[in-house]
């Protein structure tokens, strides 16, 4: 392909800000970026910074600042996504939040300790008989099933959390193969 004669020559950094109508400052800040080679024609510079445009408007380069945009909607679409389905599950009463539940937790097993602290008493002063024994064997019975309680509920918040975890890796995996492929 022929090029004008002009577009074949060395230019500068002003005379090209000039002719794509931007300041001089953002053609310098591309030549820093890499996407403008110093000392190139302008026909190749004018290639190169017509790409870049193409590229910002597709969405597949981000933006001053960092920004990508297709990274950009994808993390939107994710946290809309986590957003709705809190919703859904507050709607179906399947959610609180993990402060509240250990703050409810915490309430009950106190209050099944203070009451298994009072047996004792209550068993000398409801049967006076009974043996010594007895009354270790039920106090050992006690014991086991608290700390059972306790193992349980260790084991199934341990359980639901990392479900949660393998759940959320999923996303990111999803996430990161959108942004690979690139949405166009």
């Amino acid at each position: 392909m022929k090029i004008l004669p002009y577009l074949d020559a060395h230019i500068s950094q002003a005379e090209f800000a000039q002719i794509v109508g931007v300041s001089e400052a953002s053609i310098s800040q591309r030549v820093s970026d890499g996407v403008l080679v110093r000392g190139d024609s302008a026909h190749a510079w004018l290639l190169a910074y017509c790409e870049q445009l193409r590229k910002q408007s597709a969405g597949r380069l981000g933006e001053a600042g960092g920004l990508d945009l297709v990274q950009e909607r994808a993390a939107l679409a994710r946290e809309q996504r986590k957003g709705q389905a809190i919703k859904n599950a507050v709607a179906r009463k399947e959610y609180a939040p993990v402060g509240l539940l250990a703050d409810v937790l915490g309430m009950a097993a106190s209050a099944v300790v203070d009451r298994f602290d009072q047996l004792d008493g209550a068993m000398r002063k409801a049967c006076p008989e009974l043996p010594e024994e007895a009354k270790t064997t039920v106090q050992q019975v006690i014991a086991n099933a608290r700390n059972e309680w306790i193992r349980s509920t260790e084991r199934l918040v341990t359980e639901a959390i990392d479900a949660m975890l393998a759940a959320q890796d999923d996303d990111d995996l999803l996430l990161a193969d959108l942004e690979e492929g690139g949405v166009e």
